[in-house]
């Protein structure tokens, strides 16, 4: 009788797992209200807070004189505060109920019981969270040109520069790298309890909060998106195998 070799499916590499993931969490991301309602509170802040700030603060008092100050601001007053930086604590609250939803779910464990390995999961979470981050930002961008026309505020850039405008916003949204990569370690350590990861995320970017102002000002140059592109990528690796290494030693019920 002969023997009927068995077929074996060939084994998919990295990039081609990753993709899968990705597409996955992409669905998964783009079909949530969460993404859709933090998205439009970044769009609305701006909008807010300069037509509020310039219709109370009075002739001489506004908080803000020009659009491009809740971009980025030289000064450390209020409104320096109150800029786009407010964005990463958004990126907190997003990636923490995100990734707790897997867990909650059982979403997680039976990924990783079926076929996905939890360095793709790391991976595709940390590009999946670099995305919605950057699209936060964007989005405030956005919201701050429609306020400040709004508010009939003045668009000049003075020594900055489009030049400068346009570094400071590549280099924020690459610094998003760092924060989101430390968001989802705090995640994989909280897992279902999403409460303790956001505390943990807002505790931990609080500590680097005033590392972004001095890393991105407003007139940044291209030394700027160099550091923030380097920082990111070197961060968000080192953090996410630590990440990784939390996933492989904790249970995935938690």
């Amino acid at each position: 009788m002969a023997h009927v070799k068995e077929k074996r499916l060939p084994s998919r590499n990295f990039a081609e797992r990753l993709g899968s993931m990705l597409r996955v969490d992409a669905r998964r991301m783009f079909g949530t209200p969460l993404f859709w309602i933090c998205l439009g509170i970044a769009f609305v802040i701006p909008v807010l807070v300069l037509v509020m700030t310039s219709a109370f603060g009075g002739e001489g008092n506004a908080m803000f004189t020009n659009t491009w100050q809740i971009i980025g601001s030289e000064s450390a007053d209020l409104g320096a505060m109150m800029n786009i930086n407010l964005m990463y604590f958004m990126m907190a609250v997003f990636v923490c109920l995100f990734t707790a939803e897997d867990f909650r779910s059982g979403y997680a464990k039976n990924l990783f019981t079926v076929r996905a390995r939890k360095t793709d999961y790391v991976a595709s979470k940390t590009i999946i969270g670099f995305i919605a981050g950057a699209l936060f930002l964007i989005a405030f961008f956005i919201g701050g040109v429609v306020g400040g026309s709004v508010a009939g505020l003045s668009f000049e850039l003075g020594a900055a520069g489009v030049s400068g405008l346009v570094m400071c916003m590549l280099a924020k949204i690459f610094l998003t790298a760092v924060f989101v990569a430390i968001f989802l370690l705090m995640s994989v350590i909280a897992k279902s309890r999403s409460w303790m990861s956001i505390c943990l995320s807002l505790f931990g970017g609080m500590l680097l909060f005033m590392m972004i102002p001095m890393m991105t000002p407003l007139d940044s140059g291209i030394m700027n998106v160099g550091l923030c592109l380097a920082g990111g990528a070197i961060f968000a690796a080192a953090i996410g195998a630590v990440s990784n290494v939390v996933l492989k030693k904790s249970s995935l019920v938690g």
